[in-house]
């Protein structure tokens, strides 16, 4: 038969033996074809891309590590497939199941499930059969259905947060895979401002203070700047910022010299064990990981290699935290002064052993004068004052001066009339030029980078701000710091804000720097 449309059956009876009976034949009748279920075919297209893993059929060593593998990966396939799916089914078919996973449900639960999911896309979240509720969960843990992993966690977050009203049971799973998301997504958001964020540090009691790289970093270094006398409720906030500022400047130096910095302070134990993210939820690690190491904690180190991860705790070398007590006190120094709080606080680099301090130095970089200059910089933009102006306020102001610009013109003097009023020997703008004495010291207190940057400045051989970059030092930071040393010892600037030199002291610096 070609189709349904050819079925019929005719039924012939002999002559039959019973007396009043007699011999008939049916006429032919035609069975109708079944309607098309197209949301049937469409689970039924569903469930064949379960059928290369034969583990994914039955209960039988539901535990088994493969298995689980094997319907992680038949779970991620489906839910792609099923991503964009939406139904109104009018009845609503419980489902109970561990691990809970589409190719075990029937037909009425998936279109109860879907049905139910749509509505939580949407933004109503109503109560449902749990195994619902953690199916939809492993779909975002597995970014099935979001536009990228922040919207992930967005999404979960506020399932969460809405569902655990009619099931509090669910708070123990997702608080776990909220930090293993953090992880294995590599979130630009650290996980510790995200429990601030969100006001969850009570179920993190580990991580609590944690707060990115400064409480982290205080917890293992020799000097603890928050039992220092300068560290007050007032200068909490502006302290740990600077921190965060002087330890990304010293990273990026680091890595723009192949120096590794977290990698000579945080050691791993020897003992590795594999790690594998969202333990209790039915994960296949769908996305490439790129190698990296992240500390977590003074107690939690992940490491990925070549897309694997292992864990373990995390040991501090005594020179890894003499290096982190140096840069916090030397920090705190350089910000007492500008302060000018009432007690200075001294500090010597001689003190730390640790070799990052002479690999800096072997490229032509005091780590002292690399966290003076970050706390320069970040103090300068913290405490500077935005002022916003009317323009026609200062048009205004623009008519009014020239008025007053006016009145106050008075005849150029005659050249008798200028000899006497300005002195001899006196002159006008700029300081007189230093003396020896002045040269001389000015010249010890710049550094070695500092005098090479004066020497472009005067004789052009390149630019100074390629010259900066290649030391991994802002320009900006460089010329403060020369203009800084030379307004103490000649009471001027030597160069401008476009680090070229002032032609009044080109002869002065030929001299300081030869």
């Amino acid at each position: 038969m070609d189709g349904f449309d050819d079925i019929y059956y005719e039924i012939e009876y002999d002559t039959c033996p019973i007396p009043g009976v007699g011999k008939f034949v049916p006429k032919p009748q035609q069975i109708a074809a079944p309607k098309k279920d197209e949301i049937r075919d469409l689970f039924a297209r569903m469930r064949e891309l379960g059928r290369a893993h034969r583990s994914t059929y039955g209960y039988s060593r539901l535990f088994d590590r493969q298995i689980q593998q094997d319907k992680g990966e038949v779970f991620y396939k489906q839910g792609l497939f099923m991503q964009d799916f939406t139904d109104d089914y009018t009845n609503n078919v419980p489902f109970s199941q561990y691990y809970p996973y589409y190719q075990t449900m029937g037909y009425e639960q998936l279109r109860s499930y879907f049905t139910w999911r749509t509505k939580v896309r949407s933004g109503t979240v109503s109560e449902t059969s749990l195994s619902y509720a953690f199916l939809y969960i492993y779909e975002l843990l597995s970014n099935i259905g979001v536009s990228d992993p922040q919207d992930g966690l967005d999404r979960l977050m506020a399932f969460w947060k809405t569902f655990r009203v009619y099931h509090n049971t669910i708070d123990k799973y997702v608080l776990r895979w909220l930090k293993d998301y953090h992880i294995y997504y590599n979130l630009p958001q650290p996980f510790h401002a995200f429990i601030e964020a969100h006001d969850l540090a009570v179920h993190y009691p580990e991580l609590a203070g944690s707060d990115d790289n400064f409480n982290l970093f205080c917890a293992i270094s020799k000097y603890d700047i928050r039992k220092s006398g300068f560290f007050t409720e007032e200068n909490e906030k502006l302290i740990a910022d600077c921190f965060h500022f002087v330890a990304d400047q010293l990273r990026q130096t680091c890595e723009a010299h192949s120096i590794p910095f977290e990698e000579s302070i945080f050691h791993p134990t020897k003992k590795m064990t594999a790690w594998t993210p969202f333990q209790g939820a039915l994960f296949y690690p769908h996305a490439e990981q790129v190698d990296r190491r992240l500390v977590l904690s003074k107690n939690e180190i992940y490491l990925c290699k070549q897309n694997r991860w292992t864990f373990c705790t995390v040991i501090t070398s005594e020179s890894g935290r003499q290096l982190i007590g140096y840069v916090m006190k030397q920090m705190e120094s350089v910000l007492r002064k500008v302060m000018k709080y009432k007690h200075k606080l001294s500090t010597n680099l001689d003190t730390v052993t640790h070799d990052l301090v002479g690999k800096l130095r072997d490229t032509g970089i005091s780590l002292e004068t690399l966290v003076k200059q970050a706390v320069l910089v970040f103090y300068r933009e913290a405490t500077k004052t935005v002022v916003q102006v009317d323009p026609g306020a200062l048009k205004v102001i623009r008519r009014e001066a020239l008025v007053t610009q006016e009145k106050l013109i008075i005849p150029e003097p005659t050249e008798q009339l200028r000899s006497t009023l300005i002195p001899v020997g006196a002159t006008c703008g700029r300081p007189s030029a230093p003396t020896s004495d002045t040269s001389n010291s000015l010249r010890d207190m710049l550094s070695d980078i500092e005098r090479q940057a004066l020497s472009i400045a005067l004789h052009g051989e390149m630019e100074l701000k390629h010259f900066a970059d290649n030391c991994g030092i802002m320009p900006e930071v460089l010329v403060d710091g020369i203009n800084e040393k030379a307004m103490d010892h000649i009471g001027d600037s030597l160069l401008d804000e476009d680090f070229r030199l002032y032609d009044d002291y080109k002869e002065q610096v030929k001299e300081l720097i030869e």
